[in-house]
Parts: structure tokens; C-alpha cells; sequence
């Protein structure tokens, strides 16, 4: 029997699931994407039902091996990646989710962040996790879970109910309930992590109101997990790496040294700096995380997160009907020269990185009378280049280190005009690599790892290849007065919702 020649990721996002097979090339050859149900119970709510999101990603795995004609022999490993944060809590005995997943965008848990807040121990967990009292991360959603289903938290004290991110979930699913675990990046971004220990914190647990019972283990992020069910498809194949979407997409950019960064442009945007074996603590309200364990050695990167990014654009597709795809988009943007002195801040969610305002909102100012459906797209577009473009100006602060580059992924980075005005604002050229797929190539590269299929990073690194470089041409006082004017817009969004 011949040795395995492919390996299997698991995009698991916040709008769809997908699976991708990659050669030893780390070569996509095979692709399949299933969207599922986004549920909105109140404004500034956002939930998914877990078992579709199970369904779904199934699906996926089955669409994608026959797609490439494969069996399960054929593949030597799975890897999984993300969305980040996204909460769900299940019985242990029946695998029955007892609420829908919170999702990351999820802002119900506000006012119990600013209580939290004002308590004074956000310095406490600050140096502990390296992130801020906010509701993007998943500590307060498992208490509202806890708090508002009947028996919930006397049930998880019990140890009957178990809390898990996605990676969590499926690696739950997949193993037929034999394997509770997550990797040191998801668990990073629960709030209940002290990431320079990578373990389960208890004075996180008692802030938080989190019974340890009902926690994963944490393992590295390159390592067997366990095997996928014989029930399931593909029966046997090892589970043998986990990252949350963004670390993946870092490591599938190949940013292994310090300073290298990447953004990513999907729902959100996420911009990481690779900051090495130390943790660097942010002075300008950015995220400190863990990029990734391997072989017992943790390090560690400057996060940037903005909420709503590629979002923007299933917005004006799905709720305002403006354009049919991204393609036409495209179009309609790049027929005006510029967004005719309109701006959007898509704060819908509220603000993230380096704002902080959970009660931001979606603001679109400097509408005149011959502002069109071209120039609200090109505005759309603007907004996910504007909202980047802070988060590397606080990275440059934080590191002392001036942008030589941008390495780019996500769906939106196959758009020119987006990447273009990017590169503008920046002042540095941004770089988009041969394969966009580099969230789940993150995955599978760290799966591949772990089984021998590849050998260390260096292999890994020479997979990755330009695609399309962008220069900026236009001149740096026209951009200066540009961010102005967008600093200005984001003014008018902040603090519109009132704290209940």
C-alpha cells in the first residue's frame, strides 16, 4: 500500500465550513465550502447552531475527497482551524448542545464586561491572558450560558456539561466523544488562560465563574489528538493539528521570525505580528497571543482583530441587496475614483482593536446628493483598508519596527482595489501569495507536521510564493489627510449605543 500523499483541513469560519486537500507541495487540489444559518435573536446578538455547523463541515469532508477522488489511505493527517471565541456548551452523556453557540461578534455580555471593569481586575487579566475585558472573547458568554439555562451551572459543576471553542467541538464530534482537548491558541482567547504557563488559570476561573470541570485539555498545536471515529468519514486518520484561524493563517504565511506580518481579510479582519519567545505586552490596545506551541516551545505575536471586515460585503449582497458578489463589487468600486468624500465605519458589532467599544455602531457619513451605489461600495471596500491600517500603526508603536511589508490571505484578498488603497494607506507594499488558502494550509502544514509528512518549517517555507505584489503611488500627504478624515467618521460611531 502506498504512503499517504495528501492531508485534509478543516476551515471551520464564521459564515461557512470548508475542507481543502493539499499535496506535499501544500498545493490546494481540492476544494468544497458549505455556508450555514446565521441567527441574530437581538440586535448586537449573533448565534450558530452547533449541530449545523457539525452537519456542514461533514458534508464538506465527504464533497471534498470525492471532488479528488480520494479514500481515507490517501490522507495522512487532519488539521483543524477556527473561528476563534465562538462558545458552545453541550452535555457530556448525549452530545446535545444545551444552548446555540455565541458567537465571537457576540456583544450581549456588554454591560457585564464594564462591571467586570470597573471591579479593577482587567490589569489582573490583562497580565495574565494578554487580552482586555470584552465580550469578543469566551469567558463571559460561557457564564451567560451558565446563568441563563435552567440547571446549567449546577450541571457543569457536576462535570455533566462540557464547554468547548469550535476546534473543540468538532475534535469532540469527530472522535466520537472520546477526546476533550483544544490547542494552546484557542484556549488563549478564552480569557481563562495564563498564556505564559499555557494552562488553565484558577483566579481566571473564579472572576469568571467558570467551574474547571467543564473544560478541555490543552495541548500544542502539533500533535495526534486522536482518530477520526470509525463511523465517520475518513474512518482512522489522525486528528494531529489545531489553531485558531488566525494563528494558522500566520503560520501558513510562513511568518516564523519575529516582526513578520500577515492580515488576514475574512468576517473580520486579523492582523498578526510574529513577536517570538516572549510575549510583548501592548501599549496601544492590542491583543498579546500566543501564535503557536511546537515541540514544547511556545511564541507568541501582537494582534490586531477588527469585527466586521469582509462582513461589510455580505452586508450590501445580503441586506441591502447592492450587488450580487464580490466580483461586482469589484466592478462598481473601481468605476469612481474614489468614494466621493463618503465613509463607512461597519462598526455593527461594535469596535474592536484599538478601540474597545462594544457600543459603537455602523456610521456612514459625507453623503451628498451625488454619492451612488459605486461610490457606497467603494466606501464599503475602504473601511476594511482604513480599519488595517490602525491596527499596523499600533503594531509599529508596540514594536518599534517600521513596516517593511504586508503578507495577505483571505476571501477579500482577491480583490485589486481593496489591496491597492491598502498598500496606500500603509506606505508598503503588500504582498499576496499563490495560495489565499493559507488559514487552512496553517492547519494542514502543523497536521503535516506532526506525522512526518513534512519535515520542519524550512520545508514548509519554500511552498510559499508571491502571486501579485502592490506598491503604493499616491502621495503620503493626500493619505494623511484620507486617514484624517476616516478618524473623524470613526468618531461619530463611537459609544451611539446606550449601556442597558
Amino acid at each position: 500500500m502506498s504512503a499517504p500523499r495528501y492531508v485534509l483541513a478543516l476551515d471551520q469560519g464564521t459564515t461557512s465550513s470548508r475542507a481543502i486537500v493539499f499535496d506535499h507541495d501544500a498545493r490546494p487540489v481540492a476544494v468544497a465550502q458549505k455556508e450555514f444559518t446565521q441567527i441574530y435573536p437581538r440586535p448586537g446578538w449573533v448565534e450558530h447552531d452547533p449541530l449545523e455547523i457539525w452537519s456542514s463541515q461533514q458534508s464538506t469532508v465527504t464533497e471534498v475527497l470525492s471532488r479528488a477522488g480520494l479514500r481515507a489511505g490517501d490522507i495522512a493527517a487532519i488539521g483543524l482551524t477556527n473561528q476563534r471565541e465562538t462558545t458552545i456548551v453541550w452535555e457530556r452523556a448525549t452530545g446535545r448542545p444545551v444552548h446555540h453557540a455565541i458567537v465571537w461578534q457576540d456583544r450581549r455580555t456588554a454591560d457585564a464586561c464594564a462591571a467586570l471593569k470597573a471591579s479593577g481586575i482587567e490589569k489582573m487579566v490583562t497580565a495574565k491572558t494578554g487580552l482586555r475585558l470584552d465580550p469578543y472573547f469566551s469567558a463571559t458568554k460561557i457564564r451567560w450560558i451558565l446563568d441563563h439555562v435552567s440547571g446549567a451551572r449546577t450541571r457543569a459543576e457536576r462535570g455533566e456539561l462540557l464547554f468547548g471553542t469550535i476546534d473543540t467541538w468538532l475534535l469532540w464530534k469527530l472522535t466520537g466523544g472520546r477526546v476533550h482537548a483544544t490547542d494552546v491558541t484557542n484556549a488563549s482567547r478564552t480569557l481563562l488562560c495564563d498564556i505564559r504557563t499555557g494552562t488553565w488559570d484558577d483566579e481566571l476561573l473564579a472572576c469568571f465563574g467558570v467551574p474547571r470541570a467543564m473544560l478541555p485539555e490543552i495541548r500544542s498545536c502539533s500533535e495526534t489528538f486522536g482518530h477520526v471515529d470509525s463511523s465517520l468519514y475518513p474512518p482512522g486518520v489522525p486528528i494531529a493539528g489545531i489553531a485558531g484561524d488566525q494563528h494558522a493563517a500566520l503560520f501558513g504565511q510562513a511568518c516564523f521570525e519575529p516582526g513578520m506580518v500577515k492580515n488576514t481579510y475574512g468576517t473580520g479582519c486579523f492582523a498578526l505580528m510574529h513577536t517570538g519567545t516572549e510575549p510583548v505586552q501592548s501599549r496601544n490596545n492590542l491583543l498579546t497571543t500566543v501564535a503557536w506551541r511546537l515541540d514544547g516551545r511556545t511564541e507568541y505575536a501582537l494582534e490586531g482583530s477588527v469585527f466586521i471586515g469582509g462582513a461589510v460585503v455580505q452586508w450590501l449582497r445580503d441586506e441591502l441587496q447592492l450587488v450580487r458578489d464580490v466580483r461586482e463589487l469589484d466592478a462598481l468600486a473601481s468605476s469612481v475614483p474614489d468614494s466621493g468624500g463618503l465613509f463607512l465605519v461597519p462598526a455593527f458589532t461594535g469596535l474592536g482593536a484599538p478601540h474597545w467599544d462594544p457600543y459603537a455602531r455602523g456610521t456612514l457619513v459625507g453623503i451628498t446628493r451625488g454619492a451612488n451605489r459605486a461610490h457606497l461600495c467603494r466606501a464599503a471596500i475602504e473601511s476594511i483598508a482604513f480599519q488595517t491600517a490602525d491596527l499596523v500603526a499600533c503594531m509599529e508603536k508596540d514594536s518599534g519596527l517600521e513596516l517593511s511589508g504586508l503578507r495577505v490571505d483571505g476571501g477579500a484578498s482577491r480583490s485589486a482595489p481593496l489591496l491597492q488603497f491598502q498598500c496606500e494607506l500603509l506606505g508598503a507594499q503588500v504582498v499576496r501569495p499563490k495560495c489565499v488558502e493559507t488559514t487552512a494550509m496553517g492547519a494542514a502544514c502543523l497536521a503535516g507536521l506532526a506525522v512526518g509528512f513534512w519535515a520542519d518549517r524550512t520545508d514548509i517555507a519554500r511552498h510559499w510564493k508571491a502571486d501579485a505584489t502592490f506598491t503604493p503611488e499616491r502621495p503620503r500627504d493626500e493619505i494623511a489627510s484620507l486617514r484624517s478624515e476616516w478618524q473623524r467618521a470613526v468618531e461619530r460611531a463611537r459609544g451611539w449605543e446606550k449601556p442597558a
